[in-house]
Formats: structure tokens, sequence, C-alpha cells
């Protein structure tokens, strides 16, 4: 798969960093949830807010924020670029058009390319295609980079996926509740898989 996309192909598409050499690939939905989706404007409109449980009411109430989500993994690539200053990318930041090479076929070859994948699942995320981004990439890769893969789910996100994922190839599974500690638990996975190249635990890529 890697020659879809190289790691010199990644890391010639990517700013410099303190260890730009360890790639570090971020996915998740590119759009918030919209309520749109499922309910109409009168539905929604019939709807009183303030009735509804907790994390419900979360979600009607944000329901316009269409681009929180992408909003949330920049912030999380800018996080690990500069602490501890890897090359965090998303799959939009390596101009591969998909006339060249499918987007299914991108992803496989950027988490394989990758000395570690990160999944960012919110609450508040369009999921429905990461999911099956992520099935994809665990089904082909989860026996040689399964130590390389982390999903980090927001603590009121359910999903018989990640349940699924966690039960058959044994994944790593971190929640959060504010993006502060998301960012922490990102930091110390990348940190871990550091470490563990540099002791021998994990091959070197390069």
């Amino acid at each position: 798969m890697t020659d879809a996309v190289s790691r010199d192909e990644i890391r010639a598409a990517l700013g410099r960093t303190t260890y730009d050499r360890f790639l570090v690939y971020v996915m998740g939905p590119y759009k918030s949830f919209n309520l749109n989706y499922v309910l109409s404007e009168e539905e929604l409109a019939a709807i009183d807010i303030e009735e509804l449980p907790g994390p419900i009411r979360k979600l009607f109430a944000a329901r316009d924020e269409v681009d929180d989500a992408l909003a949330l993994l920049r912030r999380v690539q800018g996080t690990l670029r500069a602490d501890p200053g890897v090359n965090a990318f998303l799959a939009v930041d390596v101009d591969i058009g998909t006339d060249e090479v499918d987007a299914a076929t991108q992803s496989l070859a950027f988490a394989e390319a990758s000395n570690a994948t990160v999944f960012v699942l919110p609450f508040l995320g369009h999921n429905f295609g990461v999911g099956e981004e992520a099935g994809s990439i665990l089904e082909q890769l989860s026996e040689t980079h399964g130590d390389r893969i982390v999903f980090v789910h927001e603590a009121s996100v359910t999903s018989e996926m990640i349940r699924a994922a966690r039960a058959r190839w044994d994944l790593r599974v971190e929640t959060y509740d504010t993006e502060a500690e998301l960012h922490k638990r990102i930091r110390l996975f990348v940190a871990d898989v550091m470490n563990r190249e540099l002791h021998g635990d994990l091959d070197r890529l390069d």
C-alpha cells in the first residue's frame, strides 16, 4: 500500500517540525453532526431544547456548528506539531488527487506510512464515513500497525464499531470529557510510540 503514497511524499507536503520524520496521521469527521440530516425544519422548531436530557440538549443547541469538527482536528494537529513536535497531518494536507489515488486507498497508505494514527471521534462529529474508513484501515493494518493506532472518543459517544474494534483487533481506545483531556491523551499515546521506537519495541519506519 505504501507504493500508493510514500513517506517522502507526505513529508514533502508538510512543513518542518522538531521531529519531522515522525508522521502522525490524524483522522476524524470534518463536519459536526447537523440535525437536518435526520429532522425537518418543522420537527426541529417543535422541540423544546430546555426539556431535553443533557447530552441530547448539547446536540440540539449546537445544531448550526457544522465546522467545529474540522477545527477540532486542526487544533489536535497544531498541538502535536508544537508538543512533542511531530509531523501531524490531515488527509487534506497531502495534495494527491483522487483521480490518481482514490480516497480510501490514500487513507490506508497514510496510516501505513505513519508512525502513529489517531482517530478522534467527538460527540458532535458526523462520524458515519469515518467509521467505515477506520474499519477498512484496521482490517488491513491491525496485525502490522495495531500498536500504532488509537481511538480517542468523547465520553458521550457510543459506537458499536468502537466496541467491535476493541474486541476484534485489541484496539487501544481512550475517552475524553474536555478538549484539554483529549490533547493530553493523544500526546501521551504519541510519546509512548516514540519511546517504543527509540528503545526497539517497535521498528522504526525509515
